[in-house]
């Protein structure tokens, strides 16, 4: 069975790979030693990963300054198709003038092994304000995508990717599915629709629950949480991939549910990252896309639904997957069950739930989470992570 049959097509129809062929790495990896070297940010890392196995399709590399300015003012690239955050190498203006226009140049892992080699086909210096106020709605520099945005350099390089070497990594690798091969488990399984959820957060009652009702609309769950680059305070990614094991192992039927990390680094651009999250997952081969509250949010940036609003602004040709809505989950103590403000009659002090923020703030006082918003198994590997990174 062909999973092009089957499945969503890729966002722009054909599922982006840069990887060369064994001939031609050994060839430009020799040519690759005489360019002259970029060393890549965590975050540019993230990016040449996802550009690279096709989870950001149809992009083939890092955005010119045409598609840039395209993507900035009408969240769509110049041929029209959705594209809401431009994925950027950036550099410092004081070693900008070592990487010419119309040049190869070799892309490095902080390690010095060379990753990739890139054509430089676009070097501009653009308002780095205006792409704030525009992708991030606030310029502050107290937002951590505008700060991490600013930190990466004044001077933008564009242009196509060649992949020599894989990112190496040590962790997660019976999880690291590429859109290819997340295509291939779909189809063995038999899923035609797949409903994916992410979240940079430990999965919790309120996650789980909004998780179940979506499965019951399609064939199968794909679990697909966030593992790149996130602020200094989220809880890290290695925890929460152990709370999304044992709550598969327990209380997920697993022949429904496939868990796959996804590489990206969190911008918490809020409407416009649920976008691009959106578009990733179809490249994985999903057919929904759930958005809950304050989707990629930060602070009080975002207004609570803002990001399920912003896909109303896209038709379904220029985006295919659909996006299931929900309202803030939480548990009901009139019911006795995990409920919306649309199911629930419940008052407000009826209502058990907790933000991140809340939660963090109990596992650094030593307190676990209530059952009615963790699973006892998922509240323990919490507390004990967190008495590690405080001992």
């Amino acid at each position: 069975m062909s999973y092009i049959k089957t499945l969503i097509q890729p966002h722009g129809g054909r599922l982006i790979d840069c990887h060369l062929s064994e001939k031609d790495r050994k060839e430009t990896f020799l040519k690759a030693s005489n360019l002259p070297f970029l060393t890549l940010s965590t975050r540019n890392l993230a990016d040449l990963e996802c550009i690279a196995t096709g989870v950001y399709s149809p992009l083939e590399g890092f955005v010119n300054e045409q598609e840039y300015n395209s993507i900035v003012k009408d969240m769509r690239l110049t041929n029209g198709l959705a594209w809401s955050i431009p994925v950027t190498l950036q550099v410092s203006e004081s070693i900008a003038k070592q990487y010419k226009l119309d040049s190869e140049i070799a892309l490095a892992h902080p390690n010095g092994e060379i990753l990739a080699v890139m054509t430089v086909s676009s070097k501009f210096k653009p308002d780095q304000n205006f792409e704030a106020e525009q992708v991030y709605r606030t310029a502050q520099q107290a937002h951590p995508g505008v700060q991490a945005m600013l930190g990466e350099g004044e001077v933008y390089l564009g242009g196509s990717i060649k992949i020599i070497n894989s990112i190496p990594y040590q962790d997660f690798l019976d999880y690291r599915l590429t859109p290819e091969a997340s295509r291939v488990e779909f189809t063995r399984r038999e899923w035609n629709t797949v409903v994916a959820f992410q979240t940079r957060n430990p999965i919790h009652r309120a996650h789980e629950y909004i998780t179940k009702i979506a499965l019951e609309l399609v064939d199968g769950l794909f679990l697909n949480p966030l593992v790149g680059q996130t602020k200094s305070d989220d809880i890290p990614a290695d925890v929460r991939m152990e709370c999304y094991q044992v709550l598969m192992q327990k209380y997920y039927p697993q022949n429904r549910v496939c868990l796959g990390v996804f590489p990206a680094a969190m911008r918490y651009a809020g409407p416009r990252e649920a976008i691009m999250h959106a578009i990733a997952r179809q490249n994985y081969g999903c057919t929904h896309f759930i958005v809950g509250r304050d989707h990629a949010g930060v602070g009080d940036y975002y207004g609570t639904y803002d990001a399920q609003y912003i896909f109303d602004e896209f038709t379904e040709d220029e985006l295919q997957i659909t996006p299931l809505k929900f309202e803030h989950a939480f548990y009901c103590t009139r019911t006795q069950s995990m409920a919306t403000g649309k199911t629930s009659p419940s008052s407000k002090e009826e209502r058990i739930h907790l933000s991140g923020t809340k939660v963090r703030e109990m596992l650094r006082n030593g307190q676990t989470p209530p059952p009615e918003f963790s699973r006892p198994e998922v509240a323990q590997i919490l507390v004990s992570s967190m008495k590690l990174t405080t001992v």
